[in-house]
């Protein structure tokens, strides 16, 4: 499996404080069968984002793990004025392993009216955002609508995997499920940030997709589509929503296909 988003980086934001933590997240992940982990420290106005220091951070962890782990850098992006402004500049410091994939933080307590044209103006710079972790966020949940709206317009939803199993609620899981069945996901990942609260497995919510969705869309969300996106790659599955948005309408679902 590959984990696009985790705070792995030891001192950086709310991650682990230590480098010796940071290895034991690291080694939890090699057991839960994880062979590749994207550090993504937090880049908004309570952390400060260093470009080089991330660098050096995961360094010293890819060091002490050898080829036992494939350790690359991007970031959670806020979408503040001075990221906004920096992302066309220095694009490679943000994006997952350098490519051209963008992990997209939303604000829990506004949505700016001009988000429709701040995504648009990233995707012109050819860069591909992510939103990460919408069904966490009260402000997405409620109006589910721009969500459809910006998957429309090319974006990629990433969610929590720990959402799926019911730890931060019974509703953002109803909601997963929801979305899962609509095909509105295109990627798992762990969004680890400790040993304990946050861990940084995905195992156990792959078995819960391929449960309910079958083996292969369970490897699509868990390996093949992130390992596109630390490659920079395009998607090989990208799932279609359903035909009719309207609220209160019955989607009715078109067949899905598997490109690989």
């Amino acid at each position: 499996m590959v984990d696009i988003h985790c705070h792995i980086l030891p001192g950086l934001d709310d991650g682990p404080a230590t480098l010796d933590e940071a290895i034991q997240m690291a080694e939890m992940a090699i057991a839960d069968g994880i062979t590749h982990v994207v550090a993504t420290p937090h880049a908004n106005a309570e952390y400060q984002f260093s470009p080089d220091l991330v660098r050096q951070r995961r360094n010293e962890i890819q060091a002490r793990l050898g080829d036992r782990l494939t350790l690359a850098t991007g970031c959670d992006f806020h979408l503040s004025f001075e990221n906004l402004q920096d992302v066309h500049q220095n694009s490679k410091s943000y994006t997952i392993n350098q490519k051209s994939y963008l992990l997209v933080e939303f604000a829990d307590f506004s949505i700016p009216p001009t988000i429709d044209d701040t995504l648009h103006q990233l995707q012109l710079a050819r860069l591909t955002p992510i939103i990460t972790h919408p069904e966490r966020n009260g402000l997405i949940r409620a109006q589910p609508e721009k969500l459809h709206r910006w998957i429309h317009q090319g974006c990629y939803v990433q969610v929590t995997a720990q959402s799926l199993l019911g730890r931060f609620g019974q509703r953002t899981q109803r909601v997963v499920e929801t979305w899962l069945e609509e095909g509105r996901i295109h990627f798992f990942a762990s969004d680890a940030h400790n040993l304990k609260s946050r861990p940084l497995r995905l195992r156990e919510a792959f078995d819960a997709v391929a449960k309910r969705r079958g083996e292969a869309e369970a490897r699509a969300l868990f390996r093949d589509n992130p390992l596109a996106a630390f490659e920079g790659r395009p998607l090989p599955f990208v799932p279609e929503p359903p035909e009719s948005e309207t609220p209160g309408r019955r989607y009715r679902r078109r067949k899905r296909f598997f490109f690989f």
